[in-house]
């Protein structure tokens, strides 16, 4: 009776973190505050002519679509997986994270064309009215701020609706000080310089979404993993001659995911090999949703070859060296060797 001769080895936790419905409950409270608030801005903002004001109700506006955004993409996510999406929509909140992250740049591009305009020739503003309303501004984006803190923000979709309201809280920040400027000296242009305060801010936020996103799309390993330092620590384990093929990325935010092909010496025990490298990779990693192809030294992997635990001979160098002749990315071994 023969046996294939690779052992697969997959494990994987499904306990992520806060719940979705209480994530999103957070964000509905604060997507109802955001928009009551956001209407009566648009109003003043036009009265008292105040760009810092129009431009802090337009961001007001990206942060109710972003919550708005979050909650679809949370309930896209929850959805099982089905069909041909084997991992389900759970990347629609990094979709959506991204969408936030390129709304907010967009928008500061138009503000800061207002704003260089206003500051060649600023129109009258009314700085009391203004003042006013930014301090109030300020008190509902506190209350919006801590409302999506009590959310899971390891998730970037969550993150990307709480970087909007956090910026639009500091810019709440630098209206209320341009209109006491405003009230207190008749210099009209601080409206304008705070609005570019502003697009500072959503240029730092949304590059940050953006990016972080990105690395997502395009398989990235999670920041702060070194797969180079990670393959060399496998690499490092009892029995473990090689270790190439070796991917690690996230399927969402605070899921990674990884697989590798894994050598080990003739004589092993795979079984053991593969069960010890997922402890490994679970305790000190994290990384709980692990797949790894173990196959023993010199085994050509054909269908009918018998898995055995003892030694055989290497017919050829590409058997003592490697089970694959084009490995997809860097191959590791234990001990001295070039990267």
């Amino acid at each position: 009776m023969t046996e294939h001769a690779h052992s697969h080895g997959h494990s994987h936790s499904h306990t992520h973190g806060v719940s979705p419905d209480a994530d999103r409950r957070w964000l509905r409270a604060a997507l109802i505050l955001l928009t009551a608030y956001m209407a009566v801005e648009v109003v003043i903002g036009v009265v008292a002519q105040s760009l810092a004001l129009i431009s802090d109700a337009a961001h007001m506006l990206t942060d109710a679509v972003s919550i708005v955004l979050a909650l679809v993409a949370m309930r896209l996510a929850a959805r099982p997986a089905r069909g041909g999406y084997t991992y389900g929509l759970k990347r629609a909140e990094i979709l959506s994270a991204q969408a936030n992250g390129i709304t907010l740049l967009l928008l500061s591009v138009w503000l800061a064309y207002e704003a260089v305009e206003r500051l060649i020739s600023p129109p009258k503003v009314t700085g009391g009215l203004v003042l006013v309303t930014a301090l109030a501004g300020i008190v509902v984006n506190l209350i919006c701020t801590w409302l999506l803190s009590r959310a899971n923000r390891s998730s970037l979709n969550v993150e990307g609706a709480y970087q909007h309201i956090l910026t639009d809280l500091f810019g709440f920040v630098a209206t209320a000080l341009a209109g006491l400027i405003v009230l207190t000296t008749g210099f009209e242009r601080a409206d304008a310089i705070a609005s570019l305060v502003v697009v500072v801010l959503m240029l730092r936020a949304g590059t940050g979404l953006v990016r972080e996103s990105g690395r997502i799309f395009m398989e990235a390993a999670p920041t702060g993993v070194d797969p180079d330092a990670l393959g060399e620590r496998l690499a490092a384990t009892d029995e473990v001659v090689e270790v190439h093929d070796l991917h690690i990325w996230l399927i969402t935010s605070g899921q990674p995911a990884l697989s590798a092909h894994i050598l080990v010496a003739p004589g092993g025990d795979c079984h053991k090999v593969r069960r010890g490298l997922q402890e490994l990779l679970s305790g000190e990693y994290g990384i709980s949703h692990a797949t790894l192809q173990v196959d023993h030294v010199g085994e050509q992997g054909s269908p009918d070859d018998v898995l055995t635990l003892s030694p055989r001979p290497a017919t050829g160098p590409e058997e003592q060296t490697g089970h694959c002749e084009d490995a997809h990315g860097p191959v590791h071994r234990s001990g001295p060797h070039r990267r």
